[in-house]
């Protein structure tokens, strides 16, 4: 990967892949993660994708990315930690592609950089009738993800969790400060962050890194930046207290259960890598003992699986279950844990986790997202390794770092989602 440093805040990375036929550019904007910002930073990718000085409305957007061979432009927020990041992402066909040599990847930038530098004004504010749009939108953006009773049980988990920590804010915002929100007061919002906030810049693909960053530069030069810093995060360090039981009743037929487990455990530290198998051997994957032993022998699950939060430090388990199994699951992925901690992983758990993790890490040499992501994830992380060292140091764990670093792991939250009559 090269690294063009545009200005203090601004970098434009650049990661050559020829095998595919497609360039794509990810923009990531760093802002610390708060209850004041969160719901104008979910608003504000969907508002600025949508009228730029370029194009001025949505249908000259989607022209212009026609007129680019069908190229793609989304946007969004993602959160690192408390590292809320407001991620725009589009796709074209490399230049060397382009039947008549036309410079598709300077295009798409020219796009992307009058999203973020020069965005379309009414009366020096947002256009009021987009903004008015987009806040629907948003809203029905926190709606969808209440309607996934799956994934809201787990982030609601999560949350628990994270009690206490700015971790604990939803990403996509509240629904009662976008509406709250103004043309104005959005506007507001971004000239105070779009000059003082650490950008990330990725293109991964087939193109010239110098006009590339030409074309950055051309937006960038006009402004005055405010030297940032990527906002810091830490995973959790609780001591060891009352478990944290929550329930909650909603209309559904199934109920989910969550259990948030602290690992203790940061990205930086030696048995990181170790903590990442213990979870592919714990429920990431129809390898793992949840999926083989609680859902398929025990059939107390519909589902049941765990992931890892890196960035603090927790690894939430998921089921899917009929009410009355509450207790039995509940007990049954305690045992499953209990079993790691004591050494009993077979051969084939241990060596599928270990195939399992690899070969997503390089499935990554195929997908630019996923490149891009890794590396800005790294960056955030500050682990600073690349994927072939991350390979290795996965490769070289043993079954003893799994039981040690299993060891360290806290139940600190129990969250159940169940129906109104129960």
């Amino acid at each position: 990967m090269k690294t063009v440093k545009i200005n203090e805040n601004v970098s434009l990375h650049y990661i050559s892949m020829t095998k595919l036929k497609t360039t794509s550019v990810a923009v990531y904007i760093h802002r610390p993660l708060c209850e004041e910002e969160a719901s104008y930073n979910a608003l504000l990718p969907l508002v600025l994708k949508s009228a730029t000085e370029l194009c001025p409305n949505r249908e000259a957007v989607a022209k212009y990315l026609e007129n680019l061979y069908g190229a793609s432009m989304g946007g969004t927020t993602i959160k690192c930690g408390e590292d809320h990041v407001i991620y725009f992402d589009a796709e074209t066909i490399s230049d060397c592609y382009a039947p008549e040599g036309e410079p598709l990847v300077e295009e798409l930038l020219n796009l992307l950089m009058s999203v973020l530098f020069a965005p379309k004004l009414e009366d020096g504010a947002f256009d009021s009738k987009i903004v008015e749009q987009e806040k629907i939108n948003a809203q029905d953006r926190i709606d969808a993800f209440v309607n996934d009773k799956r994934q809201y049980a787990s982030v609601r988990c999560q949350q628990e969790t994270a009690r206490g920590t700015s971790f604990s804010i939803n990403r996509l915002g509240d629904k009662e400060r976008i509406k709250d929100i103004t043309a104005q007061s959005l506007y507001e919002h971004y000239r105070s962050i779009i000059t003082s906030s650490v950008i990330d810049i990725y293109v991964c693909g087939n193109t010239d890194i110098n006009a590339a960053a030409a074309a950055v530069a051309e937006y960038t030069d006009k402004l005055v930046f405010k030297k940032a810093e990527i906002p810091k995060t830490e995973i959790i360090f609780r001591p060891s207290e009352e478990i944290n039981n929550v329930t909650e009743k909603m209309e559904v037929a199934q109920g989910k259960l969550a259990m948030g487990f602290l690992t203790n455990t940061r990205p930086v530290d030696d048995d990181y890598y170790a903590l990442m198998v213990f979870n592919s051997v714990f429920g990431a994957g129809a390898h793992s003992k949840l999926f083989n032993n609680v859902r398929e022998k025990l059939s107390l699950c519909y589902y049941a699986s765990s992931q890892l939060e890196r960035f603090k430090g927790i690894i939430t388990v998921n089921a899917g279950i009929e009410f009355k199994n509450f207790q039995k699951a509940h007990d049954e992925i305690l045992v499953q844990l209990d079993e790691i901690r004591k050494g009993n992983i077979t051969e084939q758990e241990f060596g599928a986790s270990i195939s399992s993790i690899v070969n997503v890490f390089n499935s990554y040499y195929d997908d630019q997202r996923a490149l891009a992501t890794n590396s800005l994830m790294n960056r955030v992380a500050e682990t600073g390794k690349t994927l072939d060292e991350i390979i290795e140091c996965v490769k070289k764990v043993t079954v003893s770092d799994v039981v040690n670093v299993s060891k360290k792991l806290q139940l600190d939250t129990v969250y159940f989602l169940k129906g109104r009559g129960e």
